[in-house]
């Protein structure tokens, strides 16, 4: 994809006062790509520029959830269809789903870690505390590393939700563990935890989206 007009633009001006040469360019390039990379792509849509559908989209979200749309909502909305169907898929395995709630907390908090997703991360990390998460316990998942001292059935989440993301299968010895600690439609909520904030995640890391809280952040990457 070529450079947009205004940024080429901004490249030569920046060039000249760097001097004319391929050194002064070089720097430039080098100065925009570092800012290209970290650009949000798929910004939030203003609502007087949104589609009729996008627009009706957006009022029966903020209808059902009382807000407007923020993060991978507000990248969804392009595709007002997917969104309000990952907003219903959203409304059970966030609010209804049948494990307890600190360990669902855990479970999703496993995979913004998984995907570096900081705006998923810094808004379940408070959602996780006030659950009753222990702060051990996130730190740990922060850094990469499994938890010392959880509950029987945290660590059975922990297993199974980090085996899934991690191997794409989950061991028998985690499998049975999740159906004693949960039964079998908790680990059907289980995976579809993992399953719904991964999508989420994809959306926000595509679209670059910038978290607006900084609670738990900075989130390291994980090295490649």
């Amino acid at each position: 994809m070529g450079i947009r007009p205004g940024v080429r633009q901004d490249m030569t001006l920046a060039a000249k006062s760097q001097g004319s040469g391929p050194r002064g360019w070089a720097k430039v390039r080098e100065r925009t790509a570092k800012f290209m990379a970290n650009a949000e792509r798929l910004a939030p849509i203003a609502a007087e520029k949104m589609t009729k559908e996008q627009r009706l989209a957006a009022e029966e979200f903020k209808a059902g959830r009382g807000y407007d749309l923020l993060g991978p909502f507000a990248v969804m909305v392009r595709s007002p269809e997917v969104m309000l169907r990952a907003k219903a898929m959203g409304d059970y395995l966030r609010f209804r789903n049948v494990l307890p709630k600190r360990v669902s907390e855990m479970v999703i908090l496993l995979t913004a870690r998984e995907w570096t997703q900081e705006f998923e991360w810094s808004h379940h990390y408070t959602y996780a505390l006030e659950a009753g998460l222990a702060p051990t316990i996130i730190a740990a998942i922060a850094d990469g590393r499994r938890p010392q001292g959880m509950a029987e059935d945290e660590a059975a989440a922990y297993d199974f939700a980090s085996e899934l993301q991690r191997r794409k299968s989950v061991s028998d010895a985690s499998f049975a563990n999740a159906c004693e600690a949960f039964g079998e439609p908790g680990v059907i909520d289980l995976i579809g935890i993992v399953g719904y904030y991964s999508l989420l995640a994809m959306m926000m890391n595509v679209a670059r989206t910038k978290p607006d809280t900084d609670q738990g952040l900075p989130l390291p990457r994980f090295p490649d």
